[in-house]
């Protein structure tokens, strides 16, 4: 059986108590491993081992640090395969989902944030016989990063790289439910020869791991991703100490179908953005609203399209749904179907634990991707975060009651609209409250713009140049003249 371990000062160590939390594999239910069930002592090791490993790692030239991210990410490259198929197992998303996308990006994350380190630069002003001013960008020290499930490795780069790029030592928390790439990753960062201390990984549950991480006086900074509820918690430990957060949370994301759509690749992209990991992407859009012309059309094309995804073993190559991350969140999927059952909306597919999709899986958590229609924009299905594969479709009848519709959740992560209309677009995009809008498109990435959300879905940005200022303080300069 496998045992996890933390990885602190370059070393893999078991929890100083001794304890462990069981790794279930989702495709099967059963317990496959053990992971440390971290508390404060741990967090404490990590953090003494980021602070003696600071002044010599925020010294190296940006170069330098620059090269030993590039062996990082060429590490990573070489283990792609192991990489994948751990992440498949821990997360129950398809291998060729994790194998085209996961593994890769992460492996961009740090060929980016090492590129981009070399290329960042401060701002500096003449202003005349008075004197010059410049700024100074420093790394803050010890930083905390504390990432999610749903995309194990993809995220936990996200906020790694930049993080170690702007000259920060880190503790770094990845979700006890998917530990298991976090842990590789450690391994390859010391194959990769990365200096002892400067990444630390702790894994262990939120109130013992993440909370220690937030409140030790020591961390500088904490970067999160998860949902709005943990997020809120992080923001009320943090804020008495007056800690830098970037908090990038829940998502009840907009899909906006106009009639003037390009039609059939509106229709085939909204079906990969509501169940691509099946719908468990803080991006997806699991509320698709279509304009009344095309409602019925795009209704009927769009169940047809759901009903042809194959559920499946998630090493198998031909599956499209792989299993719920856990029985925890694949119990709360059918309690929000019960809920539209309540509301009055109906299931026009799915909706169904299906069949064990083999022999292997007989015990897995496995969900019909599900479409629901009938439901108005504030029922509770189109209010709350899912995070599964369950969509809600609904019309509109013009512009600005889809503006409404779209704008009416709490949340603010993302936006998709199609339509034909170039002034539309410009329109639609610039009224939509989210923090990022994709037109005609979906999920494509330019890891050079800033990223986050609106309202309850984040505070602060994360990628491109952003995420390093995050992760750096500024010093302003003055030279008389």
């Amino acid at each position: 059986m496998l045992r996890l371990a933390n990885f602190i000062d370059g070393q893999f160590q078991p929890p100083v108590a001794g304890q462990y939390l069981p790794l279930i594999e989702p495709a099967t239910g059963q317990v496959y491993g053990e992971v440390p069930d971290s508390e404060a002592v741990d967090v404490a090791a990590a953090i003494a081992a980021a602070e003696h490993a600071f002044p010599a790692w925020s010294a190296l030239p940006a170069p330098a640090r620059s090269a030993h991210l590039m062996r990082v990410a060429e590490t990573i490259h070489a283990r792609a395969e192991e990489l994948a198929q751990a992440e498949s197992r821990d997360n129950g998303k398809p291998l060729s989902l994790a194998r085209r996308v996961d593994i890769p990006r992460a492996e961009d994350n740090f060929r980016f944030f090492a590129h981009a380190i070399t290329q960042f630069h401060s701002e500096a002003y003449d202003m005349g016989p008075q004197g010059f001013n410049y700024t100074l960008r420093r790394p803050l020290g010890v930083v905390g990063l504390i990432s999610p499930w749903n995309l194990p490795l993809y995220l936990f780069t996200w906020k790694i790289a930049p993080a170690l790029a702007a000259g920060n030592t880190a503790v770094a928390k990845p979700s006890e439910i998917t530990p298991a790439t976090a842990a590789l990753l450690g391994d390859i960062c010391r194959e990769a020869g990365l200096p002892a201390g400067v990444l630390n990984i702790v894994h262990g549950r939120g109130p013992a791991v993440g909370e220690a991480i937030v409140t030790a006086p020591a961390v500088k900074a904490v970067s999160f991703t998860g949902s709005t509820a943990v997020g809120r918690r992080i923001s009320e430990l943090a804020t008495p100490t007056f800690k830098k957060l970037s908090l990038e949370m829940g998502g009840k994301n907009a899909n906006l179908v106009f009639a003037d759509a390009p039609y059939e690749e509106a229709l085939a992209t909204s079906v990969r953005a509501a169940f691509t990991n099946q719908g468990q992407i803080c991006l997806c859009g699991s509320r698709i609203l279509v304009e009344q012309p095309l409602y019925e059309r795009f209704v009927e094309d769009f169940v047809a399209r759901t009903r042809a995804l194959k559920v499946g073993d998630p090493l198998a190559e031909d599956t499209d749904i792989g299993a719920i991350v856990s029985e925890a969140q694949w119990q709360k999927d059918q309690q929000y179907l019960e809920i539209a059952r309540a509301e009055g909306g109906s299931i026009r597919c799915g909706g169904q634990v299906p069949p064990p999709v083999n022999a292997r899986c007989a015990g897995g958590y496995f969900l019909e991707p599900t479409v629901i229609t009938g439901l108005g924009p504030q029922c509770r299905v189109n209010q709350e975060e899912i995070f599964g594969p369950v969509v809600s479709i609904y019309p509109f009848a013009d512009e600005e009651e889809g503006l409404a519709f779209a704008n009416s959740t709490p949340y603010g992560l993302s936006a998709t609209l199609w339509t034909s209309d170039l002034r539309r677009a410009h329109r639609v995009a610039a009224r939509l409250e989210a923090g990022i809008v994709w037109i005609n498109s979906w999920m494509v990435r330019d890891l050079r713009t800033p990223f986050g959300g609106m309202k309850q879905s984040g505070v602060g940005r994360e990628g491109g140049m952003e995420a390093l200022r995050f992760f750096t303080e500024a010093k302003n300069v003055f030279v008389a003249g």
